[in-house]
């Protein structure tokens, strides 16, 4: 039998995921611009893309833990913070940080709400 996977896993697996492909681009991004420091060769932006994207894949499968919520949340900020050599990295992290945010803030209302109903159930029958 499949273990159940609450709204907040299953939405931010999902943000996850596709946020991975974008940040692999945007290493990619990195290293066609060359905005990389003086110093730093440019394939370092196609390692930090690839690295990151790889980290947002891991983090997607141990969401069923608060501490894979919290690994998200500072995923996010990384994101962010690629905003300083590519503004358009800030654009992403704006828009998919917003949509982990309603994955995580919004699923996790949605699953206390599914396990009080499911409670309310089962204790109504006459139990």
């Amino acid at each position: 039998m499949r273990r159940h996977r609450g709204a907040a896993e299953s939405l931010g697996q999902i943000v996850l995921a596709f946020e991975s492909i974008i940040v692999f681009l945007g290493g990619l991004a990195i290293y066609g611009l060359k905005v990389l420091p003086a110093g730093i060769e440019p394939w370092w932006g196609i390692v930090a893309g690839a690295a990151l994207a790889l980290l947002m894949l891991l983090t997607s499968g141990v969401l069923r833990h608060r501490w894979g919520i919290a690994v998200g949340w500072a995923l996010q900020v990384v994101l962010a913070l690629g905003g300083i050599l590519v503004p358009a990295l800030l654009i992403v992290a704006v828009v998919f940080g917003g949509m982990w945010a309603y994955a995580t803030i919004k699923g996790a209302s949605l699953d206390r709400r599914n396990a009080r109903l499911m409670s309310e159930a089962n204790t109504s029958n006459g139990d």
